[in-house]
């Protein structure tokens, strides 16, 4: 069973040649806005295996020369791969690491339980599996004395430096394109030292410490300049969400605003990512003003909709001249004139919109996004936590549901630990009260609410698990916000189903990983509706990965059932809006929204009370949800206003998830 699917979605098709060129003139042509040697894979586990064997042949030719091999290595989840790699070179392939020295290139401060330093995940990952003498380990210390780093910054620094400098040093790209903790506004030329550590970076370590409260404020980090001084670096990065900092820190100019960016300036080193990583790259994002394309339909879709932004006009009005002006004449070439090209993309984007999302029965369907029948559908609309239906698709759901169609809801996680302590306290003291005017006998209640009010306002630490009777309460706020918010929306209570899907129920931030039983509650739920449409977030960059998993469940529910009979007549819609938005040449489904209907959605947001202001995970966006659902759906809006299309107040937008054959 494939459970990581969601890994392979790919939007479009992208040709080897923009990032395998043949010979080193296509490598020179394809790579020239690019400041820094980079190295991309379809897949993040080929990168990973190719850096692995680059440390290993580094390391196995200082060995040939008797001297040790010294390795900087960074903590987080991008290096886990590497590691992976290494290990299998060691236990397969008998690669040894006695000679092996390796400095931990920062650590969080203070932590006072070994089990949470970035030293023992490094150790869990790698050292613990190898070869390697424990005394050539080097390490910041936790627990220090505050009046004391400074004098071990400089211990730390003299012990490197005696060794010669580090002749390997593996980064990992940090969400402000920090390297180690050296952050935005960090100077190219500091030294190891102690620096605080801002939300997000806290918020980005969180999974690992159980909840944002244990995470610590602060880290110890090498500087710059000592990392500057490694006789060969490796950058590594995977995911979309790295996307935007491996533009900056490749293409744009160095700054202290962008740290890793100073490795420009670095005679040996190179960045190592994979496709989603590398989507902002020139390269990838606007192939055609570096090499001759492979012109698809979404390729140039995305070709014509840049153009419009760089001479500020419409599609209709775009001439010969601002194609042939801006690189874009292949396309001149390909259809005639810009006139054939401009109707063809327009027709594309215009048979995108439609306010009819089940499809429109009795309709001509031809140039429908969906399909006029069967009429009405059965839809399935998953959420991965209770409010991300009405947050991404709120105007959409409505809709369904107003059309006639038999829609379900499927929330597949609790969202327990996203409800703060002062929620469940307050809905303790109402039930309190309740029982005190109503039943007063009821002394075991009374008993063991004031029990579960004493935990939480007297006894619970900040490093605490919720007690299960708190995690439960707390799943129930959330499921009856749920429960009000599609009440609001018109959907019959039979149609609102709650999966509790096993890997969420941790307690902490840190979640399970997919499991079989995941996917068999998924697939059982999906075949007793038999759906023709099934609607599922596809915004896989939400802080704590709980997005991604969800999608893998459904995706793996899917890949089991794609050759049944029923399925050939479902389409499988993936939403996004929590986190982020498509982009416009991604489109497929494009639903307006009235200024009316966007009010309803905002209700319908608003009645999950738990998630406004007080809510733990809001992210870096300092926006309520119902704020940056809004925004962004005027924004898709409005890009389609200035394209030259119809004028609306909003749209929410889909793509279709065609699954693997």
């Amino acid at each position: 069973m494939r459970l990581d699917l969601s890994s392979y979605i790919t939007l479009e098709r992208i040709p080897q040649k923009y990032y395998k060129p043949e010979n080193d003139f296509e490598e020179y042509t394809l790579s020239r806005f690019e400041k820094i040697p980079v190295h991309i894979y379809e897949k993040s586990e080929r990168a990973a295996k190719k850096v692995a064997n680059d440390i290993v042949k580094h390391l196995q030719q200082k060995q040939t020369e008797g001297k040790p091999f010294v390795l900087g290595l960074s903590g987080g989840s991008s290096p886990n791969l590497v590691y992976e790699e290494l290990v299998k070179l060691h236990k397969e392939n008998g690669v040894s690491f006695r000679d092996l020295i390796v400095f931990n290139i920062y650590e969080f401060y203070p932590v006072y339980e070994p089990s949470l330093t970035n030293l023992q995940a490094i150790k869990d990952a790698f050292l613990n599996q190898i070869d390697i003498n424990p005394e050539n380990i080097y390490s910041l210390d936790s627990t220090t004395e505050k009046s004391l780093i400074a004098e071990k910054c400089e211990e730390f620094e003299d012990a490197l430096h005696k060794l010669g400098g580090l002749d390997y040093l593996l980064l990992g790209l940090g969400s402000k394109g920090n390297i180690g903790f050296n952050m935005p506004g960090s100077n190219l030329h500091s030294q190891t030292r102690l620096v605080m550590l801002d939300g997000d970076s806290r918020r980005d370590i969180a999974s690992s410490y159980g909840s944002l409260d244990r995470v610590p404020i602060s880290a110890i980090t090498m500087g710059i300049a000592d990392m500057m001084r490694a006789k060969r670096i490796s950058m590594i990065a995977w995911g979309e969400q790295k996307a935007e900092s491996i533009k900056q820190m490749v293409e744009g100019s160095i700054t202290e605003s962008m740290p890793a960016s100073v490795l420009q300036t670095h005679s040996d080193a190179d960045v190592y990512i994979d496709l989603a990583a590398a989507n902002d790259l020139t390269r990838i994002s606007h192939p055609w003003l570096v090499t001759n394309c492979e012109w698809t339909s979404k390729l140039i879709r995305r070709a014509i909709v840049w153009l419009c932004g760089i001479v500020n006009k419409p599609i209709l009005k775009l001439t010969n001249k601002d194609y042939n002006e801006n690189g874009l004449s292949e396309l001149i070439a390909l259809y005639g004139s810009a006139y054939n090209v401009n109707i063809k993309i327009f027709n594309d984007l215009q048979h995108t919109i439609t306010g009819w999302p089940g499809g429109k029965p009795n309709a001509d369907d031809s140039h429908r996004p969906e399909r006029a029948k069967p009429f009405p559908k059965r839809v399935i609309i998953f959420s991965p936590h209770p409010d991300d239906d009405v947050i991404s698709m709120g105007g959409t759901f409505q809709r369904l549901v107003n059309q006639g169609h038999e829609v379900h809801v499927a929330y597949q996680t609790s969202g327990n630990i996203a409800v703060g302590d002062e929620e469940v306290i307050r809905y303790l003291s109402v039930f309190r009260n309740l029982i005190k005017e109503f039943e007063p006998h009821d002394t075991a209640a009374l008993d063991k609410y004031g029990k579960m009010l004493n935990y939480l306002l007297h006894e619970k630490g900040k490093d605490d698990i919720d007690t299960p009777e708190v995690r439960f309460l707390k799943g129930r706020i959330r499921r009856e916000e749920a429960r009000s918010a599609d009440r609001y929306v018109g959907l019959p209570a039979n149609h609102v189903h709650f999966l509790d899907l096993p890997f969420y129920e941790t307690g902490r931030v840190k979640k399970d990983p997919i499991s079989e039983k995941d996917v068999k509650i998924t697939k059982d739920f999906i075949e007793s509706i038999k759906p023709h449409q099934i609607y599922v977030a596809g915004d896989l960059v939400d802080p704590h990965g709980t997005h991604k998993v969800c999608l893998d469940a459904i995706l793996a529910a899917i890949d089991i059932m794609k050759d049944e009979e029923w399925y050939k007549d479902c389409r499988v819609w993936m939403y996004r809006g929590a986190w982020m938005e498509w982009e416009i040449d991604h489109i497929e489904m494009a639903v307006p929204i009235s200024p009316e209907e966007l009010r309803q959605k905002r209700n319908a947001i608003l009645r999950h009370q738990s998630q406004m202001e007080s809510a733990p995970f809001l992210g870096d966006d300092e926006r309520l949800f119902w704020q940056r659902s809004e925004e962004r759906n005027r924004a898709t809006a409005d890009m389609y206003d200035k394209l030259g299309l119809a004028s609306y107040e909003a749209i929410e937008a889909f793509v279709e998830y065609k699954p693997i054959r």
